[in-house]
């Protein structure tokens, strides 16, 4: 065996497992499957954490994981995906963020693994075994990468930057009516 094929087997293992463990956490999120709550339960659960509205949170970050998973286990349009499945990543990452970094504790360990192995594969690219070299690279070209990612970022941003403000002004009328009693 290669180098070469040691490289594209092992970018093949992390496109499926990633893409797999990413496509289960959006079926959750859109179908309901593996005991999740499905778009109205997720969507629930999304306002409550401040992403609203929650049914449309639910859908973009059951979408951005199910079909970023997906495309990103077929090797598939990798760039796309990989950026997709990244910014839904870095949305829970900041849910997850206070309560500190490992998983045990609630923390963001977990998410941030699956979105910097994303934005690895979106990067380095799917390697031979994949649907993208099979179709001649069409939907994975280089200059795809720095427009998916600024893409993600700039609808994380908004959407991260969005629950920020709002769970901040929920903070400052708690604060408010504190004051008043």
């Amino acid at each position: 065996m290669t180098c070469d094929d040691r490289r594209d087997l092992g970018l093949l293992l992390l496109r499926l497992g990633t893409g797999g463990v990413l496509a289960a956490h959006g079926a959750q999120k859109l179908f309901g499957w593996f005991g999740g709550g499905g778009i109205e339960g997720t969507g629930q659960f999304m306002e409550s954490l401040g992403y609203v509205p929650g049914r449309a949170s639910a859908t973009a970050a059951g979408l951005a994981e199910a079909g970023g998973g997906v495309l990103l286990a077929l090797g598939l349009a990798t760039p796309a995906a990989g950026a997709a499945a990244a910014g839904a990543m870095a949305g829970a990452s900041a849910v997850h963020a206070p309560n500190g970094f490992f998983n045990q504790e609630g923390g963001f360990e977990y998410a941030a693994s699956l979105g910097l192995t994303a934005a690895g594969l979106a990067v380095t690219g799917p390697g031979r075994l994949s649907l993208d070299h099979a179709f001649g690279h069409a939907v994975n070209r280089s200059w795809m990468v720095p427009v998916a990612f600024a893409a993600a970022a700039a609808a994380t941003t908004m959407a991260v930057g969005e629950r920020v403000r709002r769970l901040r002004k929920a903070r400052e009328g708690e604060q408010e009516a504190l004051f008043e009693e």
